[in-house]
């Protein structure tokens, strides 16, 4: 019965893992046969690679202020979408919406909000006094710009807040309303702490996809202006496709799965300081 998974794993998952290690620690430019040279990708990555470094440090900016920003939005919009307001449906369905349609798609829209002379955010801009800059063309401004372009695909993550929230037990917060607590104490003392695992979720889930952000860059930027919008797995597809360095990609793709699950290692080592399990909670008052 597990066979057919067996061969699909082997074939399409564990094979072209056991590959990718072996190009690594190859020079392969596919039109010729892999040559073994050992460490050498890894050691020209760190030490004689400068636009390595810079994709570094522009995934690492795009994580920093991406990730928080997309959870503390995704969260006020669904608890805003859990109130039992009328045409709450409407509005949940019209705020998933963006997380379905294609990257590529989202990547055309927001050129054209982007432009700097006939864009909607500058023409907005404008309308409020407020002279606004050359967005993706300016190299300040580009990655800030990928950032906000961001929040308009956190329907996933509300959804996944929404659950979150609709498992609070009612009787928490009529609990509450005895004691008179405030909108505000409620959402502290009772939401908050009560979906610290779907944050949890959230978060780690939000690391890994930031740490491989590729569509809008490619599609909007390919990593310009002065490679400031350089990603990681952009710089990664560039060294395959563009410069047939697939050895150097394949060196450069482990690394960055050491540096995804090393990040991850770390906020599962640190959950157990904020997260709070319902379950655990009875051992945790002895």
């Amino acid at each position: 019965m597990a066979s057919p998974w067996i061969i699909g794993f082997l074939v399409f998952t564990l094979g072209p893992m056991i590959a990718s290690v072996y190009f690594s620690l190859s020079e392969y430019s596919v039109l010729k046969p892999a040559r073994f040279i050992g460490v050498e990708n890894f050691a020209r990555m760190f030490s004689n690679d400068p636009r390595y470094w810079i994709s570094i440090y522009n995934t690492a900016y795009y994580t920093v202020l991406q990730v928080p920003l997309g959870i503390v939005v995704a969260l006020a919009i669904a608890i805003l979408l859990n109130q039992g307001l009328k045409g709450e449906n409407l509005f949940r369905t019209a705020y998933y919406m963006p997380s379905v349609v294609s990257g590529v798609a989202v990547s055309m829209l927001w050129l054209w909000l982007f432009d700097p002379t006939l864009g909607l955010v500058n023409d907005v801009l404008a309308r409020l006094g407020i002279s606004g800059p050359r967005w993706l063309q300016d190299p300040a401004w580009s990655k800030p710009a990928l950032v906000l372009m961001s929040v308009f695909g956190i329907g996933g993550t509300m959804v996944i807040f929404l659950a979150g929230l609709q498992g609070i037990p009612e009787s928490l917060y009529e609990a509450a309303m005895v004691d008179g607590a405030n909108w505000w104490q409620k959402t502290r003392n009772i939401t908050i702490p009560m979906i610290t695992p779907t944050i949890f979720f959230n978060l780690v889930m939000g690391f890994i996809g930031s740490f491989q952000v590729f569509t809008q860059a490619y599609v909007m930027t390919n990593g310009g202006p002065v490679n400031s919008t350089l990603f990681y797995v952009l710089y990664l597809y560039q060294n395959a496709f563009r410069f047939f360095k697939m050895g150097y990609a394949s060196a450069m793709a482990w690394v960055l799965f050491f540096i995804v699950l090393a990040l991850t290692l770390v906020q599962f080592r640190l959950a157990g300081r904020w997260v709070y399990y319902e379950a655990a909670a009875p051992t945790a008052g002895r």
